[in-house]
């Protein structure tokens, strides 16, 4: 890398609000910034003028680092991905800026609780699980740690949904979380990029003779920019999220308007926004499924050409762009960047083909997040050829020169060609988005141990052959700041109180923790601050969904996205059980427990929404039996979010991590619980495996088929009716769902779930673990009945969560794929 400027001294002016009173900004922008009276502000207008204060220092520390990036040509991280999710932002902010106390005595002086002003702010609808949250927590951590990276996606109008229950059935609403105004936000709109649909290519010759393409005619879409600042934590750095929103580039038809088509003269607009309009829209319809390539493509387009402008500021050739830019995939979703990178390349900068692709190659990383074949993306060729026809060119010639390589090195293996082929050739012809971006990239990780173990033997077992070392591990990681420090703040004074408070930034000191907890009185005090956040939860519990929970019961959580590998039917058929059992001997000394399922089903899958109406359908009947009440009790609480998860997490006293083994690539909903010392109980999958070497076999409850043996029996025949067959319980628990038990006025009601268990095959092999898991539910029982011994282990699960922090998983991320240091360094 180029070494201009290394040496040059990092400026930053005093900053002009170091000995400003914040409530006296408060009321400045109240008045100033809302048009409202600051002598009677409402909770609304004092929350958005604390915003509006935190963002006037946000932004003053994003100028000086930015100036910082370009004083030392320092090199940038662009992490693109289709989905952020951020959560609430003012608490955040606060938090990282060390202002929570000054906030709160400010707020405090006006006659209002910073508290109760949190709630005022929505959850920004911008992802939907796990690789929303991993990619915000990411943010955090490039801040804290001083990375020059920016996240970069699309700013969705309207989010994934809003999920509420009509008599236990899932139904979705609009997510219109930024229906009101945001202080979060800085919208650019003197920044607008013009992204081309449609259309086709033509060649033409170039004033020197030379053979040139270009892409011509199409629509045009403007995407606008709009930055949400990040800051590091107590480190006056701050970065950004770059998000793009859909614009039309002909706002209004007066020509049609006049002719009283009124629909008409606005009809572009409204097809040009729709891309910004919703996070994955159905893609059950053809328009569904255009639309979702032309939301991937938009954001990576204009994110290359914001990155292009950026790089030139300072460049004038791209022989040296990798040495300056560094580029991560998140998923397959972004990864239609190659061909585009290749396109602004070699039609538009004029670089010969050999010379793009290497830059290409030296610039582009992937992260795979799936180890399931039938979740790898893959687009109709003639969909990419109708709405990116330039891109399709360009594809096939990539895959044309990548199988000729291959070719040479394996000679006479043909069916290696087939295998490796980025066209799909059986049935409809498809793009393989992943292999794409394998082959356009000069690293590819996954983000578990296992997991990446799995993509080298199995999924991706050719590339490993073709591209020795390409694939590599990087396990995913949580932030410390926001998943302790803010979500549990009796938690985190507790072990500040114990060893300091450099584990806000270095999560492996809670080691520190392990002497402590034989420590009697620190054990009560950790109970004890256990029980304040159940009793929070509990109280949170009642206000939205009118059910009364105990907090002296088990809190056994069961919250992620709802979908059939992350079996929520399996604990499921273990609450019927335990009703059953319950039922049958009331006085054989049961451990209360408070079951607790929250998470949303995609729009569209049906069996996923069925599954949700079966646990509230059982709710109904355990919660309103007196036979077991006090002992057990069922709940799914709707819409779960970052705000949401805040509340659980800490509440958690067990977490339930069952996926089958070799589905879950890694989990971070494990991660939380557990720094949040919740024990977990699970299948050794993704980063649970991890988890267990980490705090001790002692310390985790593990059952179930490996992911070696989950194959193995596949392979073999897996017949899941020997299990039902051959074990009571597992039978009575299954007719009883079939049979209407649990649905009386609909008696076949659930039967898709039965069948798909005896009848279909039992694809996720519940009926196989079942019995397993029950025995691993009873060790929990009985441990959770001497509460001393638990909260011990509790203890040793967050003391030995260290490893699995976002800072440490971007810091691998900067040594073995980014090729770049922190400011620190």
């Amino acid at each position: 890398m180029a070494d201009k400027g290394k040496d040059k001294i990092i400026t930053t002016p005093s900053s002009i609000y170091e000995n400003s009173n914040i409530r006296d900004d408060i009321y400045r922008h109240i008045q100033s910034t809302l048009g409202n009276d600051p002598v009677r502000p409402d909770n609304y207008s004092c929350f958005m003028g604390l915003s509006y204060s935190v963002r006037d220092r946000l932004i003053e520390r994003w100028i000086n680092t930015q100036r910082s990036f370009y004083d030392t040509f320092a090199k940038r991280v662009y992490y693109l991905s289709m989905e952020f999710l951020p959560g609430r932002f003012l608490m955040n902010y606060l938090t990282n800026l060390k202002m929570e106390d000054k906030a709160s005595d400010a707020v405090r002086e006006m006659g209002f609780n910073l508290e109760e002003l949190e709630e005022e702010e929505w959850d920004a609808g911008l992802g939907n699980g796990g690789l929303g949250r991993l990619a915000s927590c990411y943010m955090d951590s490039v801040a804290t740690l001083k990375i020059p990276c920016y996240g970069y996606g699309i700013r969705y109008d309207y989010g994934i949904f809003h999920q509420t229950l009509v008599n236990g059935y899932q139904r979705e609403q609009c997510d219109n979380w930024s229906r009101r105004a945001s202080a979060c936000e800085v919208r650019r709109q003197n920044n607008l990029e013009k992204i081309r649909f449609y259309g086709r290519s033509e060649s033409y010759e170039d004033d020197k003779g030379h053979r040139r393409i270009r892409w011509v005619d199409g629509d045009i879409v403007m995407a606008m920019a709009c930055d949400i600042l990040i800051p590091g934590y107590n480190n006056d750095f701050v970065t950004n999220m770059r998000l793009w929103s859909a614009l039309s580039s002909r706002e209004f038809n007066l020509e049609n308007f006049n002719q009283g088509d009124y629909i008409g003269a606005v009809e572009a607009k409204v097809n040009s926004e729709n891309i910004s309009k919703v996070l994955y829209p159905s893609d059950e319809a053809e328009k569904g499924r255009e639309l979702r390539l032309k939301q991937q493509y938009f954001f990576v387009a204009a994110t290359l050409k914001d990155i292009i402008r950026r790089y030139k500021k300072q460049n004038q050739t791209f022989e040296n762009f990798p040495d300056y830019v560094a580029i991560q995939l998140n998923d397959t979703h972004p990864s239609i960047a190659i061909p585009e990178l290749m396109r602004l390349l070699v039609d538009e900068e004029f670089l010969e083909w050999d010379e793009a692709w290497s830059v290409c190659v030296r610039t582009f990383a992937y992260t795979n997040h799936t180890v399931l074949p039938e979740a790898l993306e893959t687009w109709p060729v003639d969909l990419i050829g109708k709405v990116l026809p330039r891109h399709l060119q360009i594809i096939y010639e990539i895959n044309y020169r990548f199988l000729d390589q291959v070719k040479t090195r394996f000679a006479g293996d043909n069916e290696m060609l087939s295998r490796v082929s980025l066209i799909n050739e059986k049935g409809v012809k498809a793009v393989r988005m992943a292999y794409l971006a394998i082959v356009g990239s000069h690293s590819v990780n996954g983000v578990a141990a296992l997991h990446s173990e799995i993509l080298k033997k199995g999924l991706f077992s050719d590339f490993e052959r073709i591209f020795p070392g390409r694939i590599k591990n990087i396990t995913n990681g949580i932030t410390p700041r926001r998943w302790l420090y803010q979500a549990n703040p009796l938690l985190s004074r507790l072990i500040t109180s114990a060893i300091g408070d450099e584990w806000i930034r270095d999560l492996s000191r809670l080691k520190r923790l392990v002497p402590f907890a034989d420590d009697a009185n620190f054990r009560d005090s950790w109970r004890k601050t256990k029980l304040e956040n159940k009793k929070r939860l509990a109280r949170y519990i009642l206000r939205k969904i009118r059910i009364g929970v105990n907090p002296d019961t088990l809190f056994d959580v069961h919250v992620k996205r709802m979908h059939e590998y992350k079996r929520q039917l399996l604990n499921l058929l273990h609450v019927i059980t335990l009703y059953n059992r319950i039922k049958a001997d009331h006085s054989a000394g049961h451990t209360p427990r408070t079951v607790l399922f929250a998470g949303k089903a995609a729009p569209a899958y049906f069996q996923a929404k069925l599954i949700i109406k079966l646990i509230n359908s059982v709710a109904d009947v355990v919660n309103n039996d007196p036979d077991v009440m006090g002992l057990l009790k069922v709940l799914f609480l709707p819409n779960y979010c970052i705000s949401q998860a805040e509340k659980i997490i800490p509440a958690a006293d067990l977490s339930e991590q069952i996926s089958t083994a070799g589905m879950e690539a890694s989990g971070t909903g494990n991660m939380k619980l557990a720094l949040n010392g919740a024990l977990t109980i699970g299948t050794l999958d993704g980063a649970n495996v991890e988890i267990m070497e980490e705090v001790g076999r002692d310390n985790i409850f593990i059952f179930g088929l490996k992911a070696s043996e989950v194959e193995s029996l596949r392979a073999g025949g897996y017949n899941p009716r020997n299990y039902y067959d051959n074990d009571l319980e597992l039978e009575r628990a299954i007719d009883m769902i079939d049979s209407g038990f649990f649905s009386p006025k609909e008696p076949g009601l659930f039967k898709p779930i039965t069948e798909s268990l005896l009848e279909r095959g039992d694809y996720y092999m519940l009926l196989a673990d079942y019995r397993d898991y029950i025995r691993a539910q009873e060790e929990v029982s009985k441990a959770f009945q001497n509460r001393d011994e638990w909260t011990r282990k509790s203890i040793l699960n967050t003391a030995n969560m260290g490893k699995f922090s976002s800072d440490r998983a971007v810091l691998e991320y900067t040594r073995d794929i980014w090729g770049i240091k922190t400011f620190e360094e």
